[in-house]
């Protein structure tokens, strides 16, 4: 790498089979849009998912991941290679603070981008004092001392527990034992996609499997006419071109108080992804960790200002580049132009919203059990020791908080489960790590 902000990206003309392209080099044009169109594939299931499950324009959501990619290319200037989409963290939050049933537009949406810009702002901040530290050379050890994995690992896996709720009455729909059915189907169609496919349909398994049910849903309902049809006259009348639908946020001290704490989320998903990224490249990307922080809270604030989602680091196309070995930082600047492309289609948002209430149920089921699950693993691939007391308390409690939805009021302020279980775990593990420490 040069010594300038940017690298000098130097041409790879003939990709040899398992050869690696470092993040500042790049592959012929044809080559590079080829791969970043498979990036956009790779975040397109859960970046379109995320603004679904909160009543958010999943065409802004699209624009917004897009231009946000663009945020951070500019922030680690050019040399971390990583593609922002729409977060899952912030669904509870969202959720608990708009009173939204799960289907349709998000009525109360206001409120919650303004707490979402709160949020990024804090997500900044904490970037900003790491950028600082990098500086002076005292890295992001205080992170990692403050959040082990036994915290972050508890705190991942209460997102999903606490959104269980709703992923479940999601599923049963009004209750009609069709949507039940079809919402059990989704799940099935997920599974069997995991299972007996290989290669990129089976990465795309959250995808391939809602396309899979909502085919099947339209057979069961406007076929057969067992259950309410798709209609499809949104999607004839939708324009090819035009603008999202933008919103307005409002400020409310009790909401930010409920969503700010998914900062802490963010810093622990985006510390592990660069350290992902740092493992397969081969290149310490830890001095450019402050950085990559800022930038995605620049981007959440920016995107929570106009009405898009919060944004955070995908492990999707971590995943991408694990299995192509192509790093190439300009792939993500390509993705990042052909997603803005994309949310610029009415029609394209048209198709997204109508996709049936029973598939999007039966695919929250599965995505928010992964959630909880993607914590366990961080427990897991750290090897936290559970027979030490300490781990066991904090991962315990955290849990109990996260999934029973317990709640703190301080006057205006109030932290809902996911706000109580983050913070109580991040305090118990310092006392109780201190009282360890004495003896």
């Amino acid at each position: 790498m040069s010594g300038s902000y940017f690298p000098i990206w130097r041409k790879v003309d003939e990709l040899e089979p398992g050869q690696v392209v470092a993040p500042d080099e790049y592959l012929p044009a044809g080559q590079t849009v080829a791969m970043g169109v498979q990036h956009v594939v790779a975040m397109f299931g859960s970046t379109v998912l995320a603004p679904l499950l909160m009543g958010f324009d999943a065409n802004l959501a699209i624009l917004m991941s897009g231009i946000g990619t663009l945020i951070f290319f500019l922030f680690v200037g050019g040399r971390v290679p990583s593609y922002l989409g729409s977060s899952f963290a912030f669904i509870g939050g969202v959720v608990a603070v708009t009173g939204y049933s799960g289907s349709g537009p998000n009525l109360n949406i206001g409120v919650a981008l303004g707490a979402i810009i709160a949020c990024g702002a804090v997500y900044t901040l904490i970037g900003l004092i790491v950028w600082y530290a990098n500086s002076r050379g005292n890295g992001s050890a205080w992170i990692e001392k403050l959040m082990p994995p036994v915290v972050t690992g508890a705190i991942v896996a209460v997102i999903g527990l606490n959104l269980a709720p709703i992923a479940a009455k999601g599923a049963m729909g009004s209750g009609s034992n069709f949507e039940a059915a079809m919402s059990i189907m989704t799940i099935l169609c997920v599974g069997i996609i995991a299972v007996f496919t290989s290669g990129t349909i089976q990465r795309l398994l959250i995808l391939v499997g809602l396309v899979l049910a909502s085919v099947l849903y339209w057979v069961f309902a406007n076929v057969m006419g067992l259950g309410q049809p798709i209609d499809f006259i949104a999607i004839q009348n939708a324009a090819w071109f035009g603008l999202p639908s933008l919103a307005t946020p409002q400020f409310n001290l009790s909401a930010i108080s409920v969503i700010v704490p998914v900062a802490v989320i963010l810093v622990a998903e985006n510390l592990g992804h660069i350290r992902a990224v740092s493992a397969m490249t081969g290149q310490d990307l830890d001095q450019y960790l402050g950085r990559a922080f800022v930038g995605d809270g620049v981007a959440t604030m920016l995107s929570g200002s106009v009405g898009g989602t919060g944004v955070t680091t995908y492990a999707e196309n971590i995943g991408v580049m694990a299995v192509t070995r192509i790093y190439s930082t300009i792939v993500f600047v390509v993705a990042a132009l052909f997603a803005i492309l994309l949310g610029f289609s009415p029609k394209f948002g048209a198709l997204i919203h109508s996709i049936p209430a029973p598939v999007l149920g039966g695919v929250a089921v599965v995505v928010f059990g992964l959630i909880v699950i993607a914590g366990a693993r961080i427990w897991v691939v750290n090897q936290v020791d559970f027979s030490d007391n300490k781990n066991l308390i904090v991962a315990a409690v955290t849990m109990i908080l996260g999934a029973g939805d317990f709640k703190v009021s301080m006057g205006v302020l109030e932290l809902n489960g996911i706000g109580t279980a983050t913070f109580g775990a991040i305090l118990l593990y310092a006392l109780l790590n201190c009282r360890a420490s004495k003896h």
